[in-house]
């Protein structure tokens, strides 16, 4: 087993405003992926009052080795008071952005998107001046689903890329590393004024060139946003790490990445899709789009 390096330490949280954040989420019974996929960095994001909310959940309907949520075939029902609920913490919290990501519900024709749309409908009408992520699955290649949620104006479209193309099989066996990249190509298409993101996962065994070659196809589909962190073994019975990708390697990737193109990098050990998310609303005011 591989020993964790010192660069991985988490510092300790302000636990009374953890506190408080769990006690609004806990009220609102709403999911955060912070907690159920047992993110290295809920303390630190907690104690500043910021949460990616999970909607849909907490069950998935797919089962990735790497990923610590529960699997369901055939999950919950949709909650249709969840956006309200959504947004009430939103309004609470008094966040300036939000993330919004899901469980995959391949059980549903639409992948979950009439969802995302009225959590997005609903914290623009209480809390019209936060801007809005949406991290979402693959919706398994529906495009009409696709443009249903970017009909919603979200200010950013995430969609991680979460591994290079070699290890798709083994790490997202029910990913497809095409249909990835034509998603982030089809949203630029339909809303090219909504910026869009995409995050990888390191240490799992792939190379520095296939790293870089990733990042050269997410730039080839016009893709604004990039985040790698390293991969946690979440449990025993997940995929182990085969490396501790080192703090300059990540600087190596960030600095590559900018070079290509890229709006923004985010690259370092502790690096989540949603870590530090809200950086995003300075790269707004320097590369102004208007929402149509």
């Amino acid at each position: 087993m591989v020993v964790k390096p010192d660069w991985l330490r988490v510092k300790a949280p302000q636990w009374q405003r953890v506190g408080t954040v769990k006690d609004i989420l806990r009220d609102l019974h709403l999911n955060t992926v912070c907690e159920e996929a047992s993110c290295p960095n809920i303390g630190e994001c907690f104690s500043h009052g910021t949460a990616t909310f999970l909607i849909m959940g907490p069950a998935c309907t797919r089962a990735c080795p790497y990923c610590d949520i529960d699997f369901e075939k055939r999950p919950q029902a949709l909650d249709p008071t969840e956006p309200v609920r959504l947004a009430e913490a939103v309004a609470r919290m008094h966040l300036n952005h939000v993330v919004i990501t899901s469980v995959n519900r391949d059980d549903l024709p639409d992948g979950g998107a009439a969802q995302f749309g009225q959590c997005i409908a609903q914290i623009r009408s209480r809390s019209p001046q936060t801007t809005i992520e949406v991290l979402i699955p693959d919706l398994c290649g529906n495009w009409q689903a696709l443009e249903q949620i970017l009909q919603a104006q979200p200010e950013v479209l995430n969609h991680n890329t979460e591994t290079v193309p070699r290890l798709y099989r083994r790490v997202r066996p029910q990913g497809a590393y095409q249909r990835t990249l034509d998603l982030l190509a089809r949203s630029r298409q339909i809303a090219p004024w909504v910026y869009t993101k995409s995050g990888m996962m390191v240490g799992l065994g792939e190379t520095d060139a296939e790293v870089r070659a990733v990042m050269a196809d997410l730039r080839a589909v016009d893709c604004d946003i990039l985040t790698i962190g390293q991969y946690l073994q979440p449990t025993a019975k997940h995929l182990e790490v085969n490396t501790f990708v080192t703090p300059d390697q990540f600087a190596a990737w960030q600095t590559a990445g900018e070079a290509m193109g890229f709006l923004q990098v985010v690259a370092s050990p502790l690096t989540r899709s949603s870590y530090h998310a809200e950086q995003v609303r300075s790269l707004m005011e320097q590369y102004p789009r208007q929402l149509h």
